[in-house]
Parts: C-alpha cells; structure tokens; sequence
C-alpha cells in the first residue's frame, strides 16, 4: 500500500489503526491495518517505506484522517536462545499524531 491508497483507505474509513514498527538499525516500518489484514506502506520503488524517526513518521501522516498511531517494539523473548516463553509480549503504546516540537 502507498501514502495515495492509505489516504483513499482513511478517508473511506477502512484504516482501523496504524503502527509504526521499530526494526533493526534505529529505523521504522509503517504498518495499516485494513479489515484485520496488516499492509506494510511502500514507497514509490515498492519497497518497505522506512522512517528515521517518530518525528519524521508524524510529519509523513499527518495529512491523514485521524487514525489511531501506536508505536510498536517487537518482544525480542521469543528470539532469545534457552530464554523462557514467559515474557510480557510486545510493546504497543499509543503514540501522539503530532510532535511536540
């Protein structure tokens, strides 16, 4: 999905909530959910849109319908050798549409 199909998707009210996934390296997938289905944003290769920061992830949507934000870091607990699968799952918190400064 690109920024054109998920502003169509929002205004339509189809966006239930977007997440923006910390990954490896410091940077940040961005994530719509539409129906249950998760839809990675892509940029205008096809590829995985990746942002440097949440500011800059803020600044991306902020033409957007208001949709729920969360930002998302994966448990690392179930990647861990000999580590127990008691851990507290992933950490998904609400996250502001605009920044603070």
């Amino acid at each position: 999905m690109n920024l054109h199909q998920l502003n169509t998707e929002a205004r339509a009210g189809h966006v239930e909530e977007l997440n923006l996934i910390a990954i490896e390296g410091g940077d940040f997938i961005i994530e719509a959910r539409v129906k249950g289905h998760a839809h990675p944003l892509s940029d205008t290769h096809g590829q995985r849109l990746k942002v440097h920061s949440v500011v800059d992830a803020q600044r991306l949507l902020s033409g957007l319908p208001a949709v729920p934000v969360h930002l998302v870091h994966w448990s690392m607990d179930d990647e861990m050798c000999g580590g127990g699968d008691a851990g507290d799952g992933d950490l998904k918190i609400p996250m502001p549409r605009r920044s603070a400064w």
